[in-house]
């Protein structure tokens, strides 16, 4: 009876997510209901986890735990920590979570909130989290090794010496992108920035009174913390009301660019307990809050979706970036659907503290869920305002133009009516000078979630201050991912260069660490201050080519994982690793190709140097402008050459993986996993769990 009972109860979720979905597929004419896009997610990531995740687990890993972890064979109270499994979930969204299911979904909504949304479920379901969960229990096997070590031993010394330097490329774009949404968001707002910048202070008051004042009295800290970031929250409306303070905190873009590059630079080369520990304590309360919070309240405001489900856009003429639907939809939403920076931490820090193998499941598959879940939130949000206003927020002067009134006639002439005023308005209740062309994802998010909110608690009065709220979440999302992804390409850095003299790879040394902090702090602040002084904003070029980037990670990784699957004897489910793999190279590859030589100068980087090489030789830029236009010139044939270095790695990578794989199928190559020997766990003596062994 029980088990019928069960049945039961698992087919009217899955009807009723099919009916959600079937809801946001179909539906035309009048606005569709918010509430549909909550109820579609959850019903199909719940029986994705009931079902799939567990096919994945049994059929494929064997999961065993019976076998002792790497936090119980090396528990050394540093790295390897045995961490309850809740606790580590925790840690590990944190960690994964950063500007990709925010800004991506919401930038992608200029194709409509149709293609997005599905991406977002289904892309999750069996690509994103089959590549975290994989990639966990391969790390977990080989006593918490990275995939660049991965590549290197399962793969060949060459493939995995590709890996770990496209790595490195590829979170140095990761880290400029990043930090440019925060930028566009922060700029001429003092608000904004006086918020952000007390989180700082409050962190480092966090970690001064854990370690020295109240060790140990983590509840205390926590209350004093987020108290502390709410305070800061209201404070910024009487900075913005001050002529003197907020003139103190106005700042252009360039002068934010090269606070954020000092930022990241202490959050690498300070003692993680001073402020990147605290830093992210922080960010976890008020990521998992204002997501939820924002999930409870398109439940109760049930808002309309007022962007269409396709656009005239997927022609590949949007103005927020250029490119048709495919491929540019895919690598747009890149870490809510699937993420390669996330095999970083799935072999990273996570398989060293994880109890076992059964947790695997739990926080790989589905700490990769919510993270799609905030996705789709963020989709909403961005969908939930008029499309004139989303264009409006996103669309950079050189496509729309720089006064109001100009912008407005393009929008409106587009088929999406604005008024000059309205977005005039729009702004004072929000408490902001002006919400024009600020491209990055944040600010139109901030928007739709103010909205939402208002709906809530307080309406119009309150609008301003769950405005800055949502760009404080924000921002403290995006920031943990700067700092952490910063500490961890010093890491990288150290290591490479601790091959050519060894004591730059030692990690307590201070001289490697100030050296290594300020290269890996050069590399991507370079990028950063490109896509500042960018004329298109910057977004419209380092976007496709941070998402290009990582989901070129994204199959790096499967790559590894399909090798250890392969080497495991599980031949005849491989297709849950390949499938992935394939879409995902073939998607990159079509962007890359597409980004270096289309003709069209806004989706090219070369027709557009070459745009404006033309101009300069027609005299047709200002004498001023001249130095300014050879620099944006270079920068594009940069971005050109750094999406060829990166695919020619990958390809390399995938090269050296079949010729591999054909070795092992034709018997002509010993396949041998280089797996840690087994040892029977002793936490748990009297388990009687899956027989260890390879099946």
């Amino acid at each position: 009876m029980k088990r019928i009972f069960s049945i039961t109860a698992w087919i009217a979720v899955a009807v009723l997510g099919a009916g959600a979905l079937g809801s946001i597929a179909l539906h035309r004419g009048e606005p569709l209901n918010a509430t549909w896009f909550v109820v579609a997610a959850v019903c199909c990531y719940l029986v994705a986890y009931r079902l799939y995740s567990a096919f994945v687990a049994a059929k494929i890993l064997a999961l065993d735990d019976t076998r002792a972890t790497p936090s119980e064979r090396h528990d050394d109270g540093r790295d390897f920590v045995p961490t309850n499994k809740w606790v580590l979930f925790g840690h590990h969204f944190a960690a994964i979570a950063g500007p990709g299911p925010l800004v991506g979904p919401t930038l992608a909504a200029q194709f409509g909130y149709l293609p997005g949304t599905l991406w977002l479920i289904a892309g999750a379901a069996f690509a994103g989290c089959v590549q975290d969960f994989v990639i966990l229990f391969c790390s977990i096997r080989r006593d918490g090794k990275s995939v660049g070590q991965m590549a290197r031993e399962e793969v060949s010394e060459r493939g995995g010496f590709i890996a770990q330097l496209a790595v490195l490329a590829i979170m140095t774009i990761l880290l400029a992108v990043i930090g440019l949404v925060v930028v566009n968001a922060l700029k001429s707002s003092p608000w904004a920035t006086f918020t952000l910048a007390m989180t700082v202070p409050i962190a480092l008051l966090l970690g001064l009174y854990l370690r020295f004042v109240r060790p140990g009295r983590v509840l205390e800290a926590s209350v004093m913390g987020v108290s502390l970031v709410l305070f800061v929250v209201v404070a910024g409306q009487w900075v913005a009301d001050s002529p003197s303070w907020a003139r103190a905190f106005t700042l252009t873009g360039v002068a934010l660019a090269f606070v954020i590059i000092a930022y990241g630079f202490a959050a690498s080369a300070l003692p993680v307990w001073l402020l990147l520990a605290p830093r992210d304590y922080l960010s976890a309360f008020i990521k998992a809050g204002a997501i939820f919070s924002l999930a409870a309240g398109i439940l109760f405001v049930r808002p309309q979706v007022l962007m269409p489900p396709l656009t005239r856009f997927i022609d590949g003429t949007g103005p927020v970036f250029a490119g048709k639907i495919f491929p540019f939809c895919f690598i747009t939403i890149a870490c809510g659907a699937i993420s390669g920076f996330h095999s970083l931490i799935s072999s990273g820090t996570t398989p060293k503290m994880i109890l076992r193998e059964s947790h695997a499941r739990f926080i790989g598959f589905g700490a990769m869920l919510l993270e799609s879940f905030v996705g789709v939130m963020a989709m909403v949000a961005a969908c939930a305002m008029p499309p004139g206003v989303y264009f409006a927020i996103n669309s950079p002067p050189s496509i729309v133009g720089v006064s109001g009134r100009a912008a407005a006639s393009t929008i409106s002439s587009w088929g999406y009516p604005l008024q000059a005023q309205t977005m005039t308005d729009l702004a004072h209740k929000v408490g902001e000078i002006t919400l024009w062309n600020r491209a990055g994802g944040a600010p139109s998010l901030a928007v739709g979630m103010a909205q939402i909110f208002s709906g809530t608690i307080g309406g119009e009065r309150l609008l301003s201050i769950w405005y800055h709220f949502a760009i404080m979440f924000e921002a403290l999302f995006i920031l943990t991912v700067l700092d952490a992804g910063t500490r961890v390409g010093r890491f990288m850095i150290q290591d490479l260069g601790g091959r050519v003299w060894k004591p730059f790879g030692r990690t307590g040394w201070m001289p490697g660490i100030l050296l290594s902090s300020a290269v890996i702090v050069a590399l991507w602040g370079y990028f950063l201050y490109q896509g500042v002084v960018d004329p298109l904003g910057g977004i419209n070029s380092l976007w496709p080519l941070f998402g290009i980037s990582n989901q070129l990670l994204a199959a790096v990784a499967l790559v590894v994982a399909t090798t250890i699957l392969m080497k495991m004897g599980r031949l005849r489910w491989i297709w849950v690793t390949l499938l992935p793999m394939a879409w995902l190279v073939t998607i990159t590859m079509t962007a890359s190709y597409q980004k270096i030589f289309d003709a069209n100068p806004r989706i090219g980087f070369l027709a557009y140097a070459k745009v404006l090489a033309v101009q300069i030789a027609a005299g047709k830029i200002p004498a001023e402008q001249i130095a300014e236009t050879h620099r944006l010139i270079f920068n594009q044939r940069l971005d050109a050459a750094v999406t060829g270095v990166l695919a020619a790695m990958i390809l390399v990578l995938i090269l050296e993986a079949l010729v591999h794989w054909y070795a092992i199928l034709s018997c002509r190559k010993e396949s041998v996993l280089h797996e840690s020997p087994y040892i029977a766990t002793r936490w748990a003596a009297n388990f009687s769990g899956v027989a260890h062994g390879d099946d």
